[in-house]
């Protein structure tokens, strides 16, 4: 990488962390917001700002991985991240919409940030079983 390249690099992947920061934030209020009150959820605001967020999430996230050339088939620990953020969509959508009953949706809820925390470890540690 050249250095307008990696300068370019560590600003997006600053930008990609501020949103996981912020997504993550969104999604366990939301969370709690469901259990608590899920009356909330249906602020236009609450509907509309985590796609905003997520959209940024994911072109930051292409652009990285653009920019320095990775592959999932050549780095196990990207393709364990992108497995993990496919089940963290799906548990996410059961435990914020489409979870039948209440119990339903905290346990998917749970299941989602528990799949959270292994995305995040395995983008800190680079390794597929960061533990």
């Amino acid at each position: 990488m050249f250095p307008e390249t990696f300068s370019s690099y560590l600003f997006l992947k600053q930008i990609h962390i501020a949103c996981v920061i912020v997504s993550a934030s969104g999604f366990f209020v939301r969370g709690v917001w469901m259990i608590a009150r899920p009356q909330l959820l249906t602020l236009r605001w609450v509907k509309v700002a985590p796609h905003v967020v997520d959209t940024v999430l994911l072109l930051s996230a292409l652009g990285m991985v653009f920019q320095a050339h990775f592959s999932p088939l050549q780095h196990p620990w990207l393709a364990a991240k992108i497995a993990g953020l496919l089940l963290y969509i799906v548990l996410g959508s059961i435990a914020l919409k489409r979870g039948r009953t209440r119990a339903v949706r905290i346990t998917a809820f749970a299941g989602a940030l528990a799949t959270l925390g292994y995305i995040t470890s395995v983008a800190y540690t680079k390794s597929a079983l960061p533990l």
